[in-house]
Parts: structure tokens; C-alpha cells; sequence
């Protein structure tokens, strides 16, 4: 636990609002792959297509309602158990939902927030490729102009995210719809923190990333289903 807590505090990432922590290197290559090779052969119904990303939901589908919970795979369940022992989540909330982006490059996801269906901190593993993830300061619903970047943070494979606070309730995040990244110092906040060395300038191709959103959700219904 206080290796956690040392990691933790090395890994705050700096001139942003409290409480966002970056740990490269979180899961090993073998993890990654395994983690690769399970989604990819989970059957066609679990993944539901969207228009520009397609996604899967374990533990059960969020709903204002409660989320009818489902029996989590093991496979799946030892991600979240490595994320539990770190102590972010309280005893009492601890994940219980997994979403499974694939951005496939090119691919991203417009400005939002997580919002009220989970408790306000979340985690995610990034395999199989980098991505840039954008942060807009949430504008009121009488201003008229959209909202300007503020920042971003280069998400590596096999690193964890940890989103939460100020950063949760007051900022949304995007992905970019784009096939390439390009560093920027002056924009990208946790470089100096992250697994490789990156210089100003520098393209950054983007692969196939699955990411792994490792979150609590309050309201579940007393129905369990267990899948299999």
C-alpha cells in the first residue's frame, strides 16, 4: 500500500487541476496481450457498433434505473483487482463496470463528461496504441462560444488514467478524429512523466487502442445475471 501511495504521489500530473495521475507501464506486455486477445475473441453481440467506435459493456449496461449487474469474467476481474489494491476507490465503492472502447485510427469521441450514472472517479488501461486526450473547461449553458482546449494528456499502451475531482465534475474530454498526433510541449502535461521520451514536433502515428474504463456504478439493481 504505501508503494501505491509513493507511485501515486510521483505520478500527480502537474499544472492541471488536482487529482489527475498518470502510471506508465501499469500492466506488463503480457498483460497487454492477453487483454488484446480477450476482447477480440468475445462473441458479436457484445460489441455494440457506434458510428465512429465500437464498444462493450461488462458488468452490466449503466441505466438512470440501476444497472442490472452482471458476473464479471475473471480475466477481466484481475484488471480490477489491480486497480482496487491501489486504494483509489473507497471499500464501499468499489468498481463494478468495465467499458471497452476500440478506436480504430482516425477514430475518437466528441467532448463529454461521465456524468451522475458513476461515482466521480475513473480509471483506464490504454492498450494496443497511444491516444491524445483533449480537456475543455465545461462551459454554462447561456454562453454561446464552444469551448477552448485547455490541455491534453498522451495516453500510452499499458499505462493507467486516473480522472477524478475538479477534472471529473468541471472539464469534458475528446478524443480527436485523426490518424496522427503531433507532440506540443506547451499542450501535452504529463510528458514528462510518461514510459518514453517524446521531443516537441514529434508525429505520433495512431494503431488500434483499446481502452479500459474501470469505474463504479451506484445504482445496480438487486437482479445479478450471471453470463455463461
Amino acid at each position: 500500500m504505501e508503494e501505491c501511495k509513493r507511485v501515486f504521489h510521483e505520478n500527480v500530473i502537474p499544472e492541471v487541476p488536482d487529482l489527475a495521475i498518470y502510471i506508465p507501464n501499469f500492466i506488463t506486455q503480457e498483460e497487454e496481450d492477453e487483454i488484446v486477445k480477450h476482447v477480440n475473441n468475445a462473441p458479436l453481440p457484445k460489441w455494440t457498433q457506434l458510428s465512429h467506435r465500437r464498444l462493450q459493456n461488462w458488468g452490466g449496461i449503466p441505466h438512470p434505473k440501476g444497472m442490472i449487474a452482471e458476473e464479471i469474467p475473471g480475466w477481466l476481474q484481475k484488471y480490477i483487482n489491480q486497480v482496487s489494491a491501489c486504494n483509489i476507490f473507497e471499500r464501499e465503492k468499489l468498481p463494478n463496470h468495465v467499458l471497452i472502447n476500440e478506436y480504430l485510427p482516425g477514430q475518437g469521441i466528441m467532448a463529454h463528461s461521465d456524468g451522475p450514472l458513476f461515482h466521480p472517479i475513473v480509471t483506464t488501461i490504454s492498450c494496443g496504441s497511444h491516444t491524445l486526450l483533449d480537456f475543455y473547461k465545461r462551459v454554462s449553458s447561456t454562453e454561446q462560444h464552444q469551448p477552448d482546449l485547455q490541455f491534453s494528456f498522451l495516453l500510452e499502451p499499458k499505462s493507467l488514467f486516473i480522472l477524478q475531482g475538479d477534472l471529473y465534475h468541471n472539464y469534458l474530454h475528446s478524443i480527436a478524429e485523426r490518424g496522427t498526433d503531433v507532440v506540443a510541449k506547451s499542450l501535452i502535461k504529463n510528458l514528462d512523466i510518461c514510459g518514453e521520451k517524446f521531443s516537441e514536433g514529434q508525429t505520433l502515428k495512431r494503431g488500434i487502442r483499446l481502452s479500459l474504463t474501470i469505474r463504479h456504478v451506484p445504482k445496480t439493481s438487486k437482479l445479478k445475471l450471471k453470463i455463461g
